[in-house]
């Protein structure tokens, strides 16, 4: 212990710096904004569903939430109830024992339902893929209309996901 103690009081606290504030992060926050206002007349509701993941990509959902992404601001937040969401962020392989609780909230979600799946594993089920214990991608289980690679993907690329499924509801017929 005294070894630790030693060693952390050489060396300090090691942490990342904070990201460079960049003005083009601003203005972008502000174009997606006014955009989801014009497609959709209100804001939008998420409701996040992790459905068997490593929490990866858990960790850059909240991320999202922080003072620097600031997604409340742009008008989207999320919520309890698929009843009161208009998209659903779907994160991991789909357990067996998630499956029914993932139809049954894809279900109580209201028309028109988005879904985005996030991560690798939602994507394509990552490392985990079929088994007897996984249902495999997020797609398997319920329609997908936007997929976020990565493991686990950064903020701005599952922002950019939020943004690109609600584009399409607005070029979606009816």
């Amino acid at each position: 212990m005294w070894r630790i103690l030693k060693q952390i009081a050489g060396q300090g606290i090691r942490s990342e710096a904070a990201p460079e504030f960049s003005g083009a992060l601003a203005v972008e926050g502000e174009g997606i904004q006014h955009e989801l206002l014009a497609i959709l007349g209100q804001a939008l509701t998420i409701r996040q569903v992790d459905a068997g993941s490593c929490n990866g990509c858990e960790l850059e959902i909240n991320a999202l939430n922080n003072a620097y992404y600031n997604i409340e601001g742009l008008g989207i937040k999320f919520v309890a109830s698929p009843r009161h969401a208009d998209m659903l962020l779907v994160t991991g392989p789909v357990s067996r024992n998630m499956e029914l609780a993932l139809r049954r909230t894809y279900e109580a979600t209201p028309a028109p339902k988005l879904v985005v799946a996030v991560g690798d594993c939602g994507c394509d089920g990552g490392l985990f893929g079929e088994s007897y214990a996984s249902c495999g991608r997020v797609a398997n289980v319920i329609p997908v209309d936007v997929m976020v690679p990565g493991c686990p993907p950064p903020p701005i690329e599952i922002l950019r996901g939020i943004l690109t499924a609600v584009r399409r509801c607005r070029m979606a017929p009816g």
